[in-house]
């Protein structure tokens, strides 16, 4: 049986159309939300087909335009929300990267590489936070912030230089955030892994998705490769009452790849 520890609640995700943030969308409206808005920053279709998803799981799905680098319209979509009157979850999922996986190509990334992902991972994760705040200590419990990092911010890993610093920066963020914020809201991040998703379709792996795939599994620990569902979950269970009384984490949601490589292996 589908627990309901979202029962009568009111969320928001970020980068909703695909992925991470659509499964976590679903997965909000599966567990009992009363209404779920998700923004997108360019895939409308992918938004509408998660819309369509909430709906189908008796949620009321609002869907908003934007992106999350633009102070102007986090601020919108806290406006967009004010008939809600509160939100009790916020899901900062919106991301972006450069693929440059060979770090120590400098020459790969620019300075501008570095701006322009810091501007969404961090800053609109930031920004979406302020605009939000009035409606998030409005919620009738203790409101929740789940931010989307990476075990790249705890490694210095993954797909570039600047994505793995500014996932860093957010780690830092959410524990200056979780001593700000509380009482009434309480901030913590999630670490995944590798996830099998689209994400991977945008650079030089989508050839050898795959292969990718293989290998992820064989050399974590629990020998699997992570879905969007599997890590939205895990996000989901910080996003909900049950974790109540957590804040300041960052939980490595990666099947063991901090662990390293299975014995067998080493």
């Amino acid at each position: 049986m589908m627990i309901k520890d979202f029962q009568g609640l009111n969320v928001l995700v970020t980068g909703a159309s695909s992925g991470l943030g659509q499964s976590i969308a679903m997965g909000a409206a599966r567990r009992g939300a009363k209404a779920v808005a998700l923004t997108y920053s360019t895939n409308l279709a992918g938004a509408e087909e998660t819309a369509a998803a909430v709906r189908d799981f008796g949620a009321e799905a609002v869907v908003v335009k934007c992106d999350v680098a633009e102070d102007a319209e986090c601020r919108a979509v806290a406006e967009a929300l004010s008939g809600w009157q509160r939100i009790d979850a916020l899901f900062n999922n919106a991301g972006m990267t450069v693929f440059a996986a060979d770090h120590a190509n400098l020459a790969a990334v620019s300075s501008d590489d570095f701006l322009n992902i810091y501007r969404v991972n961090v800053v609109g994760a930031f920004q979406m936070i302020r605009a939000c705040q009035p409606l998030l200590e409005a919620a009738s419990g203790i409101a929740a912030v789940v931010n989307t990092s990476s075990i790249a911010g705890v490694w210095g890993i993954g797909s570039s230089v600047p994505y793995a610093a500014s996932k860093g920066a957010m780690n830092t963020m959410t524990l200056s955030l979780a001593r700000a914020l509380a009482p009434k809201i309480r901030v913590n991040a999630i670490c995944p892994g590798f996830i099998d998703t689209p994400w991977f379709d945008k650079g030089p792996q989508a050839s050898v998705r795959e292969r990718l795939r293989e290998g992820v599994a064989k050399a974590t620990p629990l020998q699997v490769a992570s879905g969007p569902d599997d890590i939205a979950d895990a996000a989901l269970v910080l996003g909900s009452p049950l974790t109540r009384h957590m804040t300041g984490e960052t939980v490595l949601v990666d099947a063991g790849t901090h662990l390293g490589p299975p014995a067998r292996l080493r």
